[in-house]
């Protein structure tokens, strides 16, 4: 019997574990727990620099690119070509990587599994420490948004509804990969290098840098099945109405199934204590 608790309280997340656990979400012990991750998140300078200041210093890298590339013939300017890979870098650093980081440092300081024997449901205690990135997430992409579009006069987005679409779907599949990955990183110092694969693979193929209309169709549409790439394509769709109603649909369908496929990760793979 003593087994079978202690395994369902180490794999088994986001169900109630009984002992008195709460079933349904208490917006009072969601902003109790934020608070608290805030206060953390706030006190290291290494995460704040990454979600705060990469973000903008890459967002200048992207400028340089696309001034650089062969835009005639894809219905793009710098400014269109920028915004979305700006508000992508946003939610690969400020979201993906720096969750990462923290459930795994949590989980590791046992703070996950004593939060696990109180009040707080797995939904709870998962979603509050997301909401300070996220938090920032949000507020960052719509500073780089709007300052963007004012500076390279790309002016309002002509479907804002993309826009907004693209931006919280964006955020809820990175907070969902980044859990998934933190089911797999063995250790805090792990939690740095486990978000590479899918941020190299993202800057390279999702339209961040270089927008996938000048790559050869082939590339192009393979690249079009990576995480970020259909965000991006809502996010640029906004401004240039470049995209079809199959298009918008293939976008937002590839985008849900990559949420799907982190929240199926976390919630069979994901460890409330450490690897023993």
């Amino acid at each position: 019997m003593g087994m079978s608790t202690t395994s369902a309280t180490t794999t088994s997340p986001l169900k109630p574990a009984g002992g008195g656990r709460a079933s349904t979400l208490s917006p009072r012990r969601i902003r109790a727990l934020a608070r608290a991750e805030l206060t953390l998140l706030v006190r290291n300078r290494a995460s704040l620099f990454v979600a705060l200041l990469l973000p903008v210093v890459l967002t200048f890298s992207t400028k340089t690119a696309a001034e650089q590339a062969d835009l005639s013939g894809t219905g793009l300017s710098v400014g269109t070509a920028v915004l979305p890979g700006s508000v992508g870098m946003v939610l690969l650093f400020a979201v993906y990587s720096n969750l990462v980081g923290v459930y795994v440092a949590r989980r590791e300081e046992l703070v996950l599994k004593r939060l696990r024997t109180g009040e707080a449901n797995d939904m709870e205690i998962l979603g509050a420490a997301a909401l300070p990135s996220v938090a920032i997430g949000l507020i960052q992409s719509a500073v780089l948004l709007i300052g963007g579009a004012l500076l390279l006069e790309v002016g309002a987005p002509s479907r804002p509804d993309l826009l907004v679409a693209g931006l919280l779907l964006g955020t809820l599949m990175m907070v969902a990969l980044a859990a998934a990955s933190a089911a797999v990183t063995r250790s805090a110092e792990l939690a740095q290098l486990t978000p590479m694969p899918l941020m190299l693979a993202t800057f390279a193929g999702s339209g961040l840098f270089v927008p996938l209309e000048v790559f050869p169709d082939t590339l192009a549409e393979i690249c079009r099945w990576l995480p970020m790439t259909p965000v991006t394509d809502l996010l640029r769709g906004a401004w240039t109405e470049q995209l079809s109603g199959m298009e918008t649909l293939r976008a937002l369908a590839v985008a849900v199934g990559w949420t799907v496929l982190g929240a199926y990760a976390l919630r069979k793979r994901f460890r409330w204590e450490p690897r023993r």
